[in-house]
């Protein structure tokens, strides 16, 4: 297939602004701000697009770091895109090849690690570079652009969905980095990511003080009292306990896991006095709902069994419910075609000595053409999936986790990988992947063949009928077979003490000094 006029109005729009889309990922990734504390780059992306030209709906889904932006050139189909820009807590690299904390932060701090600085920027250049090929062209439709915070913590898509910010769009683009084969400059087939269930167990201790005690001292205070364990002895229980149980919550299929994380404790006291409340997060990733219900289920019967022998109450809190991904062959052949006429990412002689020196300074021997064979490949969505499927049950339809899965049910969508930097050999360590994946020199090449790819697509979508009705009919088809509607009855956890950074006498700084 031919690309027509408007796509190479498209990737050209991306060869000019080369240099400014490079200094946009550089800014993001600098602010490196972690799930639901996006503070900055929201706000970095609501003043751009309204710059460009979109109207904006800030605080989109209840969320106050998720946005909205469309566009219209006039009546016609309407074509979603997103930006993810959240990054993650003891993570923090500078754009060096050698390892060292962003200015100003100490290495607890959060920073992008899959990197969401550019993938929300390979999203803004598709777009933008779609909107000026609608321009020049006159091509009629619309463009919708959704800002999407939380998604390591699977948080703003199943909100967006429930709330209705995917409906009436005539395709969604997917886009993620990647570097591990299969899955590495391609687009998903058949096996999408499945569901994903995370929660908050909320300890409460109300009234140490009647925790079976029959001679109550006078001051409730008395060290010689008897008084409930409290809500750091239910979190720990909790902690050890699920992890003891774990081979008891599901059958022993699916490729499915769980992991924790604790939000908060009680406050440093030198004092005996038990803790008043603490925060666990558990986050599941399953391939089917009904998996994530029953491994709930368990969580919740231990949480109400610590919560008894430790004199606490305890409340559980949604942080996200997201369906299973469904496949469409007519986008995912569409967005293929694309990536075969952009072509892989090109890392040029620059790009390959950062390389070999980060390889030096992870104490390996630095390597004449370092980069991953696989990042500078295609390989074809079917092949892909042969290989996926290789390590799966035949009856297993979805494996892994991400949000964008809520997206399939609301709009016929593409999920596809171009691939980011990364080195031969290792193990390595993370500030290595990291600062690859900060470095303009090393992240470039990937930004703007994603970008190419996705404005490629969008005006595949806005100018092919066909090619539209198609997509659109198997998504019908595919929705009408096992509907899921929305799992989102909750409301954005943002109240919770979610890592962050904070400005205090002291300055600016993590939530943990540097």
């Amino acid at each position: 297939m031919t690309h027509s006029a408007a796509q190479t109005t498209a990737r050209n729009w991306v060869d000019r602004h080369r240099d400014r889309l490079s200094a946009d990922c550089a800014q993001i990734f600098d602010f490196g701000e972690p799930a639901w504390r996006e503070y900055r780059s929201a706000g970095w992306y609501v003043e751009r697009l309204r710059a460009e030209g979109f109207t904006v709906e800030e605080g989109s889904g209840g969320m106050p770091t998720a946005f909205c932006a469309e566009w219209s050139n006039g009546e016609g189909p309407v074509v979603g895109m997103y930006a993810e820009y959240d990054a993650v807590p003891g993570n923090s690299q500078a754009a060096v090849p050698h390892e060292a904390p962003r200015d100003g932060v100490g290495a607890h701090a959060a920073g992008h690690t899959d990197p969401h600085s550019a993938l929300g920027i390979s999203g803004l250049g598709g777009l933008l570079a779609t909107k000026a090929a609608m321009e020049h062209h006159g091509i009629k439709g619309g463009l919708r652009f959704t800002g999407e915070p939380a998604e390591k913590v699977r948080g703003s898509k199943p909100l967006h969905a429930a709330a209705g910010y995917y409906d009436g769009l005539a395709g969604m683009l997917s886009f993620h980095p990647f570097y591990m084969l299969p899955m590495c400059n391609t687009v998903r087939w058949d096996t999408h990511c499945g569901a994903a269930y995370s929660m908050i167990y909320r300890f409460i201790c109300d009234e140490p003080h009647l925790f079976g005690a029959e001679d109550g001292a006078p001051i409730p205070q008395s060290h010689s009292d008897i008084r409930a364990p409290g809500a750091n002895d239910a979190l720990v229980m909790m902690y050890a306990q699920g992890r003891m149980l774990r081979d008891s919550m599901a059958s022993h299929v699916g490729g499915w896991s769980i992991s924790e994380a604790i939000l908060s404790t009680g406050q440093a006291t030198a004092d005996n006095l038990p803790a008043g409340l603490a925060d666990l997060q558990y986050m599941m990733r399953v391939p089917t709902v009904e998996m994530a219900e029953r491994i709930t289920a368990r969580l919740d019967a231990l949480a109400d069994s610590v919560a008894a022998q430790t004199g606490c109450r305890v409340e559980r809190h949604w942080v996200c419910k997201s369906r299973p991904g469904l496949a469409n062959h007519a986008m995912a052949e569409m967005v293929w075609q694309n990536i075969q006429q952009v072509g892989a990412p090109v890392w040029d002689d620059e790009a390959k000595a950062l390389m070999r020196e980060v390889q030096k300074n992870c104490g390996a021997t630095p390597d004449a053409d370092p980069i991953l064979p696989a990042c500078e490949e295609l390989i074809a969505p079917r092949d892909a999936e042969a290989i996926l499927r290789e390590s799966l049950p035949p009856n297993q339809r979805n494996s892994t986790s991400d949000d964008y899965t809520d997206m399939t049910w609301h709009a016929p969508t593409a999920r596809f990988y171009i691939a980011r930097p990364a080195l031969k050999g290792g193990p390595y360590p993370a500030w290595a992947m990291n600062a690859l994946g900060g470095m303009p020199q090393t992240i470039d090449p990937m930004v703007q063949v994603a970008a190419k790819v996705l404005a490629s697509s969008a005006l595949r979508l806005l100018e092919d009928e066909e090619m539209r009705d198609a997509a659109m009919a198997e998504f019908k088809t595919r929705t009408a077979d096992n509907p899921i509607s929305p799992l989102a009855d909750y409301s954005a956890p943002t109240q919770f003490k979610w890592p962050e950074y904070v400005q205090t006498a002291r300055g600016f700084d993590w939530h943990i000094p540097t």
